[in-house]
């Protein structure tokens, strides 16, 4: 096999959604401010009792259905999260046992926001390798469980929930080459600090400054060593951060008229490693991208680290 494609993609929300209006009866802030600084109008929080393994379980299912797979079809499964509470087993064992996949090699890999993409890249290599041919990865958070309720420069961006992607090995790349990366010396710019009650802190104006300079050059390389140019694209799905952010990024692609840009974070906040898997999955779920359209991938966050790929859409 010489390469891997995404055969399906499924996502989950828990069912309570949080309105800016709901954020501004507990700190000092208000739906405009809100809109106006991030683009975010309402993020989804999950149950009590509803953990990271829920939602990666759901979602992981989802994806697993619309591939037509037999769960022992599966021989890797990753979570790419930093906000599960099991240290072991991992979330991805557990995801493992509730969807009855016997024998998976099965890990969680822990790089903040752009943890998906390092966990797609990372199972492409080894579907490349040989040593899968169908492997689930998912990205899953609860972010509200690293949430300062009281800090209203970071509550108002954080939500949970989970994406998912079956991928499969084949002739053709349908995932492309990565494009990855980090800059320990910025490390602290996005983090979750106290190790025991850990929470959301970052150096907003910082993030802005570097994603805004730094992610359109990472974002032509993920697209070159994919033979293409960012007016090839048919969508672009970067981590949903901030609106801000996003728009200022994609101004400086030279996309086409014509290509969809994910903008779930207006719905769904900051959801970290969960953020890119679901945001392509609702827009693949209301058809708005044609099967067998090249999609750029691109995420980054805590480390600072990125990773980016286009990839076919299924």
């Amino acid at each position: 096999m010489q390469g891997s494609h995404i055969a399906a993609l499924g996502h989950y929300q828990p069912a309570r959604i949080l309105t800016n209006d709901d954020l501004a009866s507990m700190v000092e802030t208000s739906d405009e401010w809100i809109r106006r600084r991030t683009g975010i109008a309402t993020r989804h929080i999950a149950a009590d009792d509803e953990s990271v393994t829920d939602m990666a379980a759901t979602a992981a299912s989802k994806a697993l259905a619309g591939s037509g797979l037999e769960p022992a079809d599966i021989g890797l499964v990753t979570v790419a999260t930093c906000t599960s509470i099991d240290r072991s087993p991992s979330t991805a064992a557990q995801v493992a046992a509730r969807l009855g996949i016997p024998s998976p090699v099965a890990f969680d890999l822990n790089n903040a926001c752009a943890g998906f993409c390092t966990a797609l890249a990372c199972a492409d290599h080894a579907l490349r390798a040989g040593a899968a041919r169908h492997a689930l990865v998912i990205g899953a958070e609860k972010m509200s469980d690293v949430t300062d309720w009281s800090d209203r420069s970071t509550c108002v961006l954080l939500g949970d929930g989970a994406g998912a992607a079956v991928l499969s090995a084949s002739g053709d790349a349908g995932v492309g080459p990565v494009a990855w990366g980090s800059d320990p010396t910025r490390s602290d710019a996005v983090r979750l600090v106290d190790d025991w009650h850990p929470h959301f802190e970052q150096e907003g104006q910082a993030v802005f400054r570097w994603a805004t300079s730094q992610l359109p050059a990472i974002a032509r390389e993920a697209c070159e060593r994919a033979g293409l140019t960012p007016a090839d694209l048919a969508a672009v799905v970067t981590h949903q951060a901030n609106l801000r952010i996003i728009e200022a990024v994609v101004r400086q692609l030279e996309l086409r008229e014509d290509v969809v840009i994910a903008q779930d974070v207006t719905d769904s906040g900051n959801t970290s490693a969960a953020s890119v898997p679901l945001a392509l999955s609702k827009l693949t779920e209301r058809n708005a991208i044609p099967s067998g359209a090249p999609v750029l991938l691109l995420a980054f966050g805590g480390g600072l680290s990125w990773a980016g790929q286009v990839v076919t859409c299924p």
